[in-house]
């Protein structure tokens, strides 16, 4: 039988941060890695919207014969992981229940402040999902719209990030959290910004890092232990600019990037 890929999708360039995290974890894995740069950001979108998008690109993953979706967006992980469980025949991930487990587990004084979309902290998904786990948590939660421009205009690095970063922050350094939750897959390419901003005394749960620990989890023993893994990439949009970014931000050079236009 041939080797089945695991399909991963997000907006745009953040879920690359999930796909370089997997990869490391599972080097010989076969990744289909899809960014909807015709319709980024999902985070000002109503969950109607968010959900077609999702579902189209998902019915496209199916189609390549992936053996997990991996939904590598926060927005569309809180608005339409369950529409996306009920249509797939193909087992599906999000990002939420990990990252939320972590914070629940790294907190000490019981503060964790939620950095999301507009659309993820409208869904109050985290903030369910982190009670679940620790009912007694005091949670504050932020939205942070510019964030995800920022970083696919390559302007993580920039004053103007920075600046930003210290309005969107200030809330969670007054309510004292010891853990902050980057509740969007675009964030942690400003992890450094944040990191600095916030201090070494804050937990900062990364949706990377949380998501390729519980994929390697429900593999189990169907992962793959031999072979070096190989990447395919597909955008809705704007390939060339895609590879030129998706090459700074894997760290490795991207050969292709194919386009794919949305059956909506």
């Amino acid at each position: 039988m041939a080797k089945q890929p695991i399909g991963i999708f997000d907006s745009g360039l953040g879920g690359l941060t999930i796909l370089k995290a997997l990869r490391r974890q599972l080097p010989h894995e076969d990744f289909i890695y899809f960014g909807d740069t015709a319709n980024v950001p999902y985070g000002s979108k109503s969950k109607q919207t968010v959900t077609r998008f999702s579902a189209a690109i998902a019915r496209f993953l199916e189609t390549q014969q992936v053996k997990l979706i991996v939904v590598a967006c926060n927005t569309a992980s809180a608005l339409a992981l369950n529409e996306l469980r009920r249509q797939c025949h193909t087992p599906v991930l999000g990002v939420i229940e990990p990252g939320a487990q972590a914070a629940a587990l790294a907190t000490q004084n019981n503060r964790i402040a939620i950095l999301g979309t507009e659309a993820t902290v409208r869904s109050k998904a985290y903030a369910k999902a982190v009670r679940k786990r620790k009912p007694t948590a005091r949670l504050l939660q932020q939205a942070c719209p510019l964030f995800v421009p920022l970083v696919e205009e390559n302007w993580s690095r920039t004053p103007a990030a920075c600046q930003i970063a210290q309005i969107y922050l200030a809330p969670a350094k007054r309510f004292r959290a010891d853990t902050v939750i980057l509740g969007c897959t675009h964030y942690p390419i400003l992890k450094p910004v944040l990191a600095k901003l916030l201090g070494k005394d804050v937990h900062l749960i990364d949706p990377a890092q949380t998501t390729a620990r519980a994929v390697e989890t429900f593999l189990g023993s169907a992962k793959e232990n031999s072979g070096k893994g190989k990447l395919t990439i597909y955008a809705s949009d704007d390939p060339a600019r895609f590879k030129r970014l998706a090459s700074r931000l894997l760290g490795t050079p991207v050969s292709r990037v194919r386009l794919k236009k949305l059956n909506i």
